[in-house]
């Protein structure tokens, strides 16, 4: 076999999944970005985007690159993973070959990361695998395309294999900031239009919520590639967004018989931020939705955005807490996320101004004076909590929130409450005794997660906002 610096991997789907002439590809790619959908600002470390011919996918593909290609320093190195077609093998698969070649050009193969990635548990050297297959290639020539500046390539062929190989794979990889993660993956196969819909929309929530083990064969072809970066998205507190979800019937195919294909982000959840136009929707959302629960006795309204903002339905834990010259007057909200952004905040306002049960529901006079705030939570990681010590020890003041948990007792504190308890173990044996638990005795079993919030707000206003649509429930809060 011939050594990685003397091979080139050639073309293998050029002509069949997308043109073979280089204008014409090009041509057809940039209509493409400009059809890519809004992206809520998003910056992602990681994207899952789909691997069809160009005709049915690469609107939602684009979607999903078009982050990279706005960035002010473009990525240098794409780890480009997803699944095996065209043969049955079980591990992991890397190429030989020291370039791969496109239409579009030549991308270098990263050789310290090929060489760092076959020392993982299950990868081997083969160039068999990739004769005919087109996962990763749908993603480097629209990556080619789209991105302003060259990058290398670190290509990864994932076969049967153990997700928790492809974790350690992608980890050995996963480099700083010149480093991002092209996961390849069409989702449901072969379905009816409404049933592809349906389990599409459930995998996507599921993506949101960085459940791996919900995923399977069933839900996306690249499945153990998603997995592994949803685990490493755990692991370093990442937060996930669905931007896009369409069928092959929606680019004209039969609808009695579909592949649906996503578009998703993962991005840091310290430095995720929702677009300023999506924040002051938001806002404006709790704002009019308080206004609307005032005037009907503690109803909780439901809102639709008539704007196009996945950064909104993506599904998040929110807590909303409504203070008055400072003094706390409502606090409430979500450990986990289990509805769209909007949905939450607007139902956790309403909870916060009428069911919190340390102060009395507020009446339509007192919305005058009141400061809203939200915070948009990461998705909990456990922390260390053996001893005092130990938890303490783990905690970044004035940048994590933490969960106490013993049995059914539990109790939270936003990061915002460092501004009141700046010693670390102040901040611990306060919120044990929020828990309801003894603080002269560390207690056995306790459990224990830090997370990071997304925080903005304003003094409440009157809304009148043409993007928002409001329906009222008919069960009251209190």
């Amino acid at each position: 076999m011939p050594s990685h610096a003397e091979t080139i991997h050639p073309p293998q789907v050029a002509g069949m999944f997308y043109p073979a002439e280089p204008n014409a590809l090009k041509a057809l790619i940039a209509d493409l970005f400009k059809r890519a959908r809004p992206d809520g600002g998003v910056a992602p470390k990681v994207v899952v985007a789909p691997h069809a011919s160009l005709d049915y996918s690469g609107a939602v593909a684009a979607t999903a690159f078009s982050p990279w290609a706005r960035r002010a320093e473009p990525p240098r190195r794409i780890v480009i993973i997803g699944p095996a077609h065209r043969a049955a093998f079980h591990g992991i698969a890397v190429h030989p070959a020291a370039k791969w070649r496109t239409p579009l050009g030549e991308a270098p193969v990263a050789p310290l990361a090929h060489a760092e990635l076959v020392q993982s548990r299950g990868v081997f050297v083969d160039s068999r695998p990739f004769a005919g297959e087109h996962s990763l290639e749908m993603h480097l020539v629209m990556l080619q395309a789209m991105l302003p500046a060259p990058f290398e390539i670190v290509p990864i062929l994932v076969g049967h294999a153990d997700p928790q190989w492809v974790a350690e794979a992608l980890r050995r990889v996963w480099g700083g900031p010149e480093t991002v993660v092209a996961v390849s993956s069409d989702l449901s196969h072969f379905l009816d239009q409404k049933s592809a819909e349906s389990i599409d929309a459930d995998t996507g929530r599921r993506i949101e919520t960085l459940d791996a083990a919900a995923l399977d064969g069933r839900r996306a072809c690249g499945f153990l590639a998603v997995k592994g970066a949803l685990e490493i998205a755990a692991e370093r507190d990442m937060r996930a967004s669905g931007l896009h979800l369409a069928t092959s019937a929606d680019a004209g195919s039969d609808a009695s018989r579909v592949v649906g294909y996503g578009a998703f982000a993962l991005e840091y959840a310290a430095s995720a931020r929702l677009a300023e136009a999506d924040r002051e929707r938001l806002l404006s959302a709790c704002m009019a939705g308080l206004d609307l629960a005032a005037q009907s006795g503690g109803k909780s309204p439901t809102a639709s955005v008539n704007h196009e903002s996945p950064a909104l339905s993506s599904w998040r834990a929110t807590f909303i807490t409504l203070t008055e010259n400072e003094r706390l007057r409502g606090c409430i909200g979500s450990l986990n996320p289990h509805r769209p952004l909007i949905d939450d905040a607007l139902a956790n306002t309403a909870q916060a101004a009428f069911a919190d049960p340390r102060f009395p529901p507020l009446a339509e006079v007192d919305l005058m004076g009141l400061r809203l705030d939200v915070s948009i939570l990461s998705h909990p990681r456990p922390s260390p909590a053996g001893s005092e010590s130990e938890l303490v020890a783990s905690l970044e003041p004035d940048r994590d929130g933490l969960i106490l948990t013993l049995g059914e007792r539990r109790a939270l504190f936003l990061p915002s409450v460092w501004r009141h308890i700046v010693d670390p173990r102040e901040f611990v044996r306060h919120l044990i005794a929020k828990a309801g638990l003894k603080s002269n005795h560390w207690p056995q079993r306790l459990e224990a997660r830090r997370f990071r919030v997304e925080s903005f707000g304003a003094p409440w206003r009157r809304v009148d906002s043409k993007d928002i649509s409001f329906s009222t429930r008919q069960s009251a809060l209190h």
